[in-house]
């Protein structure tokens, strides 16, 4: 846009506002109105001419070269794979030569077809596509012309409001007239170029119309028979298409079982290709395992503060249970065996109140609780003791609490040590973590 078009477009800006909103006065011509929207159907539409057209030019094209692509594919896939390491039989040529000379032949076929159908899709682009391009450049410079008629309306529109509020003034000053003058002259000269451009697509718009129907009716009949050589030669070149490795005397699925024959229960038979599951959720874990398991292997049992270098596997053994956790649903019942394991440097468990045992006890990170709390508990008949390996203090009503090194009285249990039990200890009972204590 040019600078003096963009003053124009500034000096319009109120008027055009007022038109969008309907206020004031605005100059409507029925007759124009009904042929503008006729033409604006006419650019869509024709757009779209243009548009199908291309697609469908564009479609058998694409058609074919799909089909030779399809070809070229199917001919490396009967061709042998060999030399590969990973299959040395494969080192020996096995291929399917039937399959490749029968991909070439159907290759050779629809690149004969291609070149007979140019001639076509060449006509389809010049005599249709070509001049639906054509017809939009000429209802392009049609839309110009009726842009310029809106902007003539708007300025007889602007300078009509001027005139009349100057006219409707009761006392005019000699400057006044002045400017009564000046907007009687510029409404006349609005008049004119609105009326030219107003006229001027009123008497021409019905002819390009009718001449528009005209112009239809042979790019229409060429593009019918246009689509009907297309379609016969496609038809007449597969119909005479003589490949000996299909067998045409057959139905179609028939065929199709015949050539698959076992291959479909041969290939499921592959261990590779069967990937079945139970489709049950894997059990939660009980919890995060205690960090001194994480750490590293630690001391078995509860150690004296004379001992903190001797080695230990009751570690390693709490560490292959929490995985067998995992795995496995219920958990493998706690083994008593782990006692054995430790070290033999590791002396007995002393007293509760030894100050070195509650000095390494008390230095040693805290398992997480179990979760979730079993509403019903089986219990042991027998009556057993187990020592503490934590310090815990009662989390909810029914807990109890205990130090590193206290002896607690069973009172029921089950047999996985990541569920809470029952028993007693400083004369009250309650639940606690199986997971804080050692048996024994």
């Amino acid at each position: 846009m040019s600078f003096r078009g963009f003053q124009k477009s500034v000096v319009r800006a109120p008027q055009q506002f007022k038109a969008k909103f309907n206020i004031g006065e605005h100059t409507k011509d029925p007759v124009f109105i009904d042929a503008e929207r006729r033409f604006h159907e006419l650019e869509v539409e024709t757009k779209r001419l243009h548009d199908e057209s291309k697609k469908y030019f564009d479609a058998i094209n694409g058609m074919l070269n799909h089909q030779i692509e399809f070809s070229k594919a199917m001919t490396e896939i009967y061709k042998p794979i060999s030399g590969r390491m990973s299959d040395p039989d494969s080192l020996e040529v096995q291929g399917n030569p039937d399959g490749i000379r029968a991909c070439e032949e159907y290759e050779a076929v629809v690149k004969d077809l291609q070149e007979s159908l140019k001639p076509e899709l060449e006509m389809i682009d010049s005599r249709v596509i070509r001049p639906a391009n054509e017809l939009l450049d000429v209802l392009k410079v049609i839309r110009k012309t009726a842009t310029k008629r809106e902007h003539k309306k708007l300025d007889y529109d602007r300078h009509n409001a001027t005139l009349k509020k100057l006219q409707e003034k009761k006392e005019k000053s000699a400057k006044d007239e002045k400017a009564l003058w000046k907007a009687e002259s510029e409404v006349e000269q609005a008049t004119q170029e609105f009326n030219y451009f107003n006229d001027l697509l009123k008497d021409e718009l019905p002819k390009l119309f009718a001449l528009e129907r005209q112009f239809i009716k042979p790019l229409f009949q060429s593009f019918y028979y246009m689509q009907l050589n297309i379609f016969y030669t496609l038809h007449e070149k597969m119909q005479h298409c003589d490949i000996g490795y299909f067998d045409l005397t057959l139905d179609v699925e028939e065929a199709f079982v015949k050539k698959r024959a076992d291959i479909q229960e041969r290939t499921e038979q592959l261990s590779i290709v069967r990937f079945k599951t139970s489709g049950q959720k894997k059990p939660p874990k009980y919890g995060n395992k205690p960090a001194a398991i994480e750490a590293g292997p630690r001391p078995a049992g509860l150690l004296t503060a004379g001992s903190p270098s001797s080695p230990s596997l009751a570690t390693a053994k709490y560490g292959q249970q929490s995985q067998l956790d995992v795995v496995e649903n219920p958990p493998p019942p706690y083994s008593a065996s782990a006692t054995a394991l430790k070290s033999p440097m590791s002396p007995p468990l002393g007293s509760p109140s030894s100050p070195g045992l509650a000095a390494l006890a008390a230095g040693k990170p805290k398992p997480p609780p179990p979760k979730p709390k079993p509403t019903r508990l089986s219990g042991a008949a027998a009556v057993e003791t187990v020592t503490a390996l934590y310090d815990y203090s009662a989390q909810a009503e029914g807990d109890i609490s205990f130090r590193a090194g206290d002896v607690i009285e069973i009172v029921s249990r089950t047999q996985n040590a990541n569920e809470w039990w029952i028993g007693k200890c400083h004369g009250k009972q309650g639940q606690f973590p199986g997971n804080y204590v050692k048996v024994g």
